[in-house]
Order: C-alpha cells, then structure tokens, then sequence
C-alpha cells in the first residue's frame, strides 16, 4: 500500500471525485493491485469477487459468441471501474473482462463495495452515474459496429484509449485490434494504413502511437464525442452534489 493512497487514488477519476472524507472511509478496503496484460477479471456467469478501479492499465468488457469470435461492449481505464453488477445486485454477467493493456488499479471485495454503496452518499451517487454513462458507452458502441466503418471505429477506440492511457505508444496488435472490433485482420490492416499514411498514427508491428488526436478526431464518428461528453455530464455533476443530512 503507498504512504499516501489518496493521491495515488486521484489517478482514478472516480475516485478522485470523492469528496475527501469519503475517500478516507473507503481507502482501508483499497488494495493496490498489479493488472498484467491479458488477465481475466471475470468470467461470464461466474460470481464476481473484486471490483477494480484502473489507474494506468486498460480493461476490456467484451462478450465471446459459441463460435469462438468475439467483439468489446467497451472499455474501462481511468475513467470508471469494472465489476458495477457487485453493486446493482447482479452479481455475474454474461460478459468478460480481460485486461487489454497492463498497469495498476485498485481493487476492493465486493462486499466491501456493496456495504459502501448501501450507506449512501457521494459514493453511491458517483456509481450510478457512472453506470448510465456506461450503459451509453455500451449503447453507443453497438450503434457504432452496426453503421460506420472500420476506418471510423477504429479511429473512435484509438482515441478512447489514448484517453485512458498515460502518454506514449499503444501496444496492440492486429490481431487483438480485429478481436475486439469484432472485424477481420484485413480490415484492419487496410484502415490503419490509411491513417498512417493521413499523417494520424504511427504503426509499427505490435504499436501504435497517436500522432495527430484531433485530426483522427475528425476521422472518427460522432460515438467518441458522444460518449465522453456524456461521461462528463454525468459524473461531474455526481461529484459536486453536496451530502444531504438526516
């Protein structure tokens, strides 16, 4: 644990939008955690222990068809945690949540969260929040596959990405890129040329590094501006409502 968990707390905007006295009620069930990449937080239809709330890694939401081929509901970094069915009474999904790229979260038993969450509060405010924002993430996302292009998908979780990331180069491979847009490699491979060569990324095998965000904006569809204004909306709002006494 570091010295002082609500500075380290505040790389988690959830977190750090809790007011300080409520954080400090909280920190004592937080445990610093390692998210190596490729571990399963989850797995559909089994019980959830932990929730997560990513600092520096990014954790993928994503469902698995029978055939074997899969796409990603959404993705999960700074911006929000993983696991809200330990608090909406679901306790499992259909879903898995696999880390997609390594760093460090926080992570809490799930009764520890569900016993915060039925106290009230800013806590409990900030969550469902932060749920419907992700219900319009997930939302989005499936209008998204249905009707704009790979070119445009892609550009759209770039950017979403490099949101939750610290600064630098986005290790990711074709392969995995396909998976999670639910596409083939080719595809791909096709629409991230034609934004290397637009001057808006640099590939090389296994990286990409965003080189021109709001020109790859511009390239994206309207999802990605949908969604983050709708995260702020939400949640900035959660945060400042003052705590309400009996």
């Amino acid at each position: 644990m570091l010295s002082n968990p609500l500075v380290a707390a505040r790389e988690n905007e959830l977190l750090a939008a809790l007011p300080e006295t409520e954080f400090a009620r909280l920190a004592p069930a937080l445990e610093l955690v390692p998210l190596r990449l490729g571990e399963v937080l989850y797995e559909p239809g089994l019980a959830m222990r932990h929730a997560f709330f990513p600092t520096t890694a990014v954790v993928s939401l994503h469902y698995v068809t029978a055939a074997g081929t899969s796409a990603e509901t959404t993705g999960v970094g700074r911006d929000g945690m993983v696991g809200i069915a330990l608090f909406m009474g679901g306790e499992t999904t259909p879903s898995s949540a696999v880390v997609q790229s390594a760093g460090q979260g926080w992570r809490i038993a799930g009764a520890a969260l569900a016993a915060a969450f039925e106290r009230g509060g800013p806590l409990r405010r900030l969550l469902l929040a932060y749920t419907q924002a992700l219900m319009t993430q997930i939302a989005q996302t499936a209008v998204c596959y249905r009707h704009h292009s790979v070119e445009q998908q892609l550009s759209r979780w770039l950017l979403a990405t490099v949101d939750r990331l610290p600064p630098g180069e986005i290790a990711m491979t074709q392969e995995l890129a396909a998976g999670l847009l639910g596409v083939r490699r080719e595809s791909i491979t096709q629409a991230a040329s034609h934004l290397q060569e637009g001057g808006y990324i640099r590939y090389r095998r296994g990286h990409i590094t965003v080189l021109d965000a709001p020109g790859l904006q511009g390239r994206a569809c309207e999802c990605y501006g949908v969604v983050k204004h709708e995260l702020q909306r939400l949640l900035q709002p959660a945060a400042r409502q003052p705590v309400q006494h009996a």
